[in-house]
C-alpha cells in the first residue's frame, strides 16, 4: 500500500486500519474530528498526518501539542513503530481524548505515551526532544511560544506545523516576535495548505 506516494508496510497498514477503526467507534461519543470528515478519513486526516513523518522520517524524539484524537501524533508513533526506535509524546489536556489516545497507542503497538496536563506545563515534564507537531492547534505565532522552551534548550529542535490557507498572514506576524529558519513544504493533501518546517527558534 502507498500513502502520499510512498510505499507503507503492511504491519504499518494493518496498525494504521485498526486506529481508524477505534477513531470511527469512539468519534460517536467523544468529538475527535467532524463526523463529516470521518468518510475521507484516510484521504484527509491519515494522508495529512502521515506527511509529517515523511519529512522527517527518523527515529527520533516528537512532542505532539494538543493531540486530540492523535492526528499526527498516533499517526507517527505508529510509523515510528516499525523502526523500532523513537517516541512520541502526546500531550492532551482533555481527559475523554487522552484516554482514547492511550487506547489506540496500546491497540496498535505505536510508540508513544500521553501526558494529560496543558501544554504550558509539558516542557516541566517533558525535558528535552528533537520534534514538535501540531496541527489545527493554534496560530503560528502561539505555536511558537509553545515552542520556545524546548528550543532554548538545544538549537537542532525542529517542528512541523500544518497550516491552511492563511499561513502567509502567519508568518508575517509571527516575525514580529521571533526569529526562525523556515522551509514551507506544500501539503500532499490541499492544493492550497502546507507544513511548515521551523528550526533555530529565538524569540527578538
Amino acid at each position: 500500500m502507498q500513502i502520499n506516494g510512498q510505499s507503507v508496510s503492511r504491519e504499518t497498514h494493518e496498525r494504521l486500519t485498526h486506529y481508524v477503526e477505534l477513531f470511527k467507534k469512539w468519534n460517536k461519543t467523544t468529538n475527535l474530528a467532524a463526523p463529516s470528515t470521518i468518510s475521507e478519513i484516510w484521504s484527509r486526516h491519515i494522508a495529512d498526518s502521515a506527511q509529517i513523518f515523511q519529512l522527517n522520517p527518523k527515529p527520533q524524539i516528537w512532542v505532539d501539542l494538543g493531540s486530540g484524537g492523535g492526528l499526527p501524533g498516533v499517526v507517527t508513533a505508529i510509523f515510528l513503530a516499525e523502526l523500532g526506535d523513537g517516541w512520541v509524546n502526546l500531550v492532551e489536556s482533555n481527559n475523554k481524548k487522552a484516554a482514547f489516545l492511550r487506547v489506540a497507542l496500546a491497540e496498535t503497538g505505536a510508540r508513544g505515551s500521553v501526558h494529560p496536563v496543558r501544554i504550558e506545563k509539558a516542557p516541566e515534564i517533558i525535558a528535552e526532544c528533537d520534534v514538535i507537531s501540531a496541527r489545527a492547534l493554534a496560530d503560528l505565532d502561539l505555536l511558537l511560544e509553545y515552542m520556545q522552551p524546548w528550543a532554548k534548550k538545544s538549537e537542532k529542535v525542529k517542528a512541523f506545523f500544518n497550516k491552511g490557507r492563511d499561513y502567509q498572514s502567519e508568518i508575517a506576524k509571527a516575525r514580529g516576535r521571533w526569529q526562525f529558519d523556515l522551509v514551507k513544504h506544500s501539503s500532499v493533501v490541499e492544493a492550497d495548505s502546507v507544513v511548515l518546517e521551523i528550526s533555530r527558534l529565538t524569540s527578538l
